[in-house]
């Protein structure tokens, strides 16, 4: 009876653990049961479909072209506060797309670091976009522009990093800085990069248990704000975002959760590492772009960064917090310098 009853509870247990660590198959847009698809797509070469959106100028008759990426929780439609008569002023066609799992992009199951640089380069060939564009990311979505300098860097007009999330474990930072820098995130977070890096398996376990605190970004913390960050956050509330319900309308696990693990696991390649993809500087120019009040991103970490690959521009921004795209005055302020080399006064 015994030996019974311990089975039937060895056999709960299991079930119970493999229910927790297995992420549920997610909800692919346009397929039976998923969600609709509204937004234009490509498709890839794997099969996968690519949802985008164009901004400014008709890409016919842009000056210039740039892919925009966005970052973690978000989606191609995320509030970009660059007028139409500016974009005009500048000739700029922007594109933007949902990164995989994102909205109305496929997920790919496959996804690494190395593999979001091909995306970027598949679709901007299928739209178009000419043997060179300008590229600009943000935040967790930064990783596809380090992969864009490593994987095809020729095919790179400029290139801006805003508030560019740290990997820890980069090779390059010496063990003790970045040691001290990772003990002062929130305990939460400390065990949310532990495992997303250490023990990828259990991310998805992580990111849905109730026994603990699991990620200040998604539970909101607001010690990631700061004042200024208050200030555009309610600036953005004005502005209706009717897709925003679509980011994660495929799951949490093939957005978020797999966005987590690719950023802060192990990459092909270290970042400080690259070599200028302008080594003449006529030809364009890395700019990176970081607040020094950034509650999520350590400064501390970017000026290493930024001193180890002195060909980048680096922008430390007084009281900048991690929204700083979303800021008017500084968006378009990085879309000059983008384009035009304009040096930024903030």
């Amino acid at each position: 009876m015994l030996a019974a009853v311990a089975a039937i509870v060895v056999v709960g247990l299991f079930g119970y653990v493999y229910k927790s660590v297995k992420p549920p198959p997610p909800k692919i847009c346009g397929s039976p049961g998923g969600p609709p698809v509204t937004s234009p797509r490509i498709k890839l070469h794997d099969g996968r479909q690519l949802a985008y959106r164009e901004r400014g100028v008709a890409r016919e008759r842009a000056k210039y072209k740039v892919v925009l990426v966005h970052g973690f929780d978000s989606s191609k439609d995320f509030y970009v506060p660059l007028s139409q008569e500016v974009m005009e002023e500048l000739g700029v066609y922007v594109l933007a797309f949902d990164r995989p799992g994102y909205g109305e992009s496929d997920p790919n199951p496959k996804r690494s670091v190395k593999s979001e640089a091909f995306d970027v380069q598949e679709l901007a060939d299928r739209l178009g976009l000419g043997s060179k564009f300008y590229l600009m990311g943000v935040s967790l979505g930064t990783h596809v522009v380090w992969s864009c300098m490593k994987y095809i860097p020729h095919r790179l007009s400029g290139v801006t990093l805003v508030v560019p999330v740290i990997n820890f474990w980069w090779p390059s930072f010496p063990p003790d800085l970045a040691r001290e820098v990772y003990k002062n995130q929130l305990k939460r977070d400390q065990w949310k990069l532990w495992i997303a890096h250490h023990i990828p398996g259990l991310v998805y376990w992580w990111m849905t248990q109730k026994f603990f605190p699991y990620s200040s970004i998604m539970q909101r913390h607001p010690i990631l704000l700061n004042e200024r960050d208050f200030a555009t956050i309610q600036t953005m509330s004005k502005v209706p975002n009717p897709d925003e319900h679509k980011i994660r309308q495929q799951g949490d696990y093939e957005s978020l959760h797999r966005d987590i693990k690719v950023h802060f696991g192990n990459w092909e390649f270290d970042p400080m590492e690259l070599n200028n993809p302008f080594p003449n500087n006529n030809e364009g120019s890395v700019s990176l772009w970081q607040g020094h009040n950034d509650k999520l991103v350590p400064f501390e970490l970017q000026r290493y960064v930024a001193k180890k690959l002195p060909w980048i521009k680096y922008h430390e921004v007084a009281n900048g917090g991690h929204l700083m795209v979303h800021e008017a005055r500084l968006c378009e302020a990085m879309f000059r310098e983008l384009l035009l080399g304009e040096e930024p006064s903030f």
